[in-house]
């Protein structure tokens, strides 16, 4: 058990940070839980509440305080609807590291945040291992979708529609590069994260190929681990600090932007990574705060840095709708960019689809423990994207890709998910990779 004195001040801290807000209530009306279970301990507002009596909680009943935590997708949604200004996600992260400190980390948690994700080359070898396994489980459903489901697996996954593991990362199908910078042009260090390794390397290969493209030099070094964003929402800031401290000596050198394609990477990184690695010293706090300053979406690279621009109006033949990824939108601010990407690839034609900017419902870790809810919040996202006609949805976010392909696979519909890079690398005539 943590030292009950660090707790106190810990606690006293979040009451201090607690103090603006006025329990206005509208952080209801924005939601996705609050939509779901019409609960008030399920919005912001209640487990606020919570947290400003978290002493006296903790000590009645613990592990139902850790479990109403849990109950939140930190979508970010609260936050951008406050007419306050509270910093609602970053007030639940340290309460979940506060609790987490006082009940101790689950040994699972644990050896995967502070033994796996921070070994790169064991988490590499173990997906190897399982990829060729997982034809074994894995019935694919021939869908729009290209999912697979795991009867076998059920008591772990339930009737989860998955996109299968890439057969070979893309970090071992292109190995680590160091391209020379093109003579007053371009280098880009690119941080795949996890999904864009091992599951999306498909969209991975399309952001390589729209990059070179633009004659942009690449930087992709060896051994990159995870960003930490789900050791820290699960209340593990140890975790976290362990993937940073692996992460920081490999993205040194000499290059322009640090660029992403998975929104939660590139908010984590540009906003996260400099307030804890404080924690870990002064050195790697200046590294954090230089990498961040680079950090940038490859969407809003693409817009904002290369001048990519829409075409002309006309008559696309192909409808494409678009959903506005939570860690992009609300927590990054990038709108219009995909859109203008989207409007880019030659016969795309974009159709909004109600509520683009209403959560999917996958919020990372939230989608293993808390699946019947999350599918829920996904079907109200199914349904609006359906209901706009559109046989395409684009998203810039892997994890919202891995949703969206669940909910609309398990309702048999033909609409087929896309990232807006992989569109305008088709329109390019680049294809956007074929699945390894």
């Amino acid at each position: 058990m943590s030292d009950l004195h660090t707790l106190a001040r810990r606690l006293m801290a979040l009451d201090d940070r607690l103090a603006a807000c006025m329990r206005c209530g509208l952080c209801q009306g924005v939601c996705p839980m609050f939509g779901a279970t019409m609960k008030e301990a399920d919005v912001a507002r209640g487990k606020l509440a919570l947290v400003s009596n978290l002493a006296h909680e903790l000590i009645c009943d613990p592990q139902a305080v850790a479990g109403k935590l849990d109950r939140c997708l930190l979508c970010g949604s609260c936050e951008a609807a406050c007419p306050s200004g509270v910093k609602i996600t970053e007030i639940f992260f340290e309460a979940r590291e506060v609790v987490n400190a006082y009940l101790g980390l689950h040994p699972l948690k644990k050896m995967i945040f502070r033994f796996l994700l921070p070994r790169p080359e064991l988490f590499n070898m173990s997906v190897r291992v399982g990829a060729p396994l997982q034809r074994l489980v894995l019935r694919r459903n021939h869908d729009a979708q290209e999912t697979a489901c795991a009867p076998m697996l059920s008591f772990m996954l339930g009737k989860r529609h998955v996109r299968p593991l890439a057969l070979r990362p893309l970090s071992a199908l292109v190995g680590p590069l160091d391209e020379p910078r093109p003579e007053g042009g371009l280098k880009v260090a690119f941080y795949l994260g996890c999904m864009g390794d091992k599951l999306y390397v498909d969209m991975a290969r399309a952001c390589l190929a729209v990059l070179r493209h633009h004659k942009v030099a690449v930087f992709l070094p060896e051994g990159l681990a995870c960003c930490g964003m789900p050791a820290l929402a699960s209340g593990d800031a140890e975790g976290m600090l362990r993937q940073i401290a692996v992460n920081l000596p490999k993205l040194r050198g000499d290059f322009d932007y640090l660029i992403t394609p998975c929104p939660t990477c590139t908010k984590t990184i540009a906003s996260l990574w400099p307030r804890y690695a404080q924690r870990l010293g002064s050195l790697e706090r200046d590294a954090a705060a230089r990498l961040a300053e680079k950090t940038r979406d490859i969407t809003a690279f693409l817009v904002d840095v290369l001048k990519v621009e829409a075409l002309p109006d006309g008559e696309g033949t192909l409808a494409v709708t678009y959903h506005d990824s939570c860690h992009l939108s609300k927590g990054l601010g990038i709108r219009s960019q995909p859109r203008t990407l989207i409007k880019a690839s030659g016969p795309c034609r974009l159709v909004e689809m109600n509520e683009a900017d209403r959560c999917c419902g996958c919020g990372g870790s939230f989608n293993l423990t808390h699946y019947d809810l999350s599918r829920r919040i996904g079907q109200r996202k199914r349904d609006n994207i359906v209901e706009s006609g559109a046989a395409v949805v684009a998203a810039a976010c892997p994890a919202c890709m891995m949703q969206l392909e669940d909910m609309l696979s398990q309702n048999h519909d033909a609409v087929t998910v896309r990232h807006p890079v992989q569109l305008y690398a088709q329109h390019l005539g680049l294809g956007d990779g074929p699945t390894a």
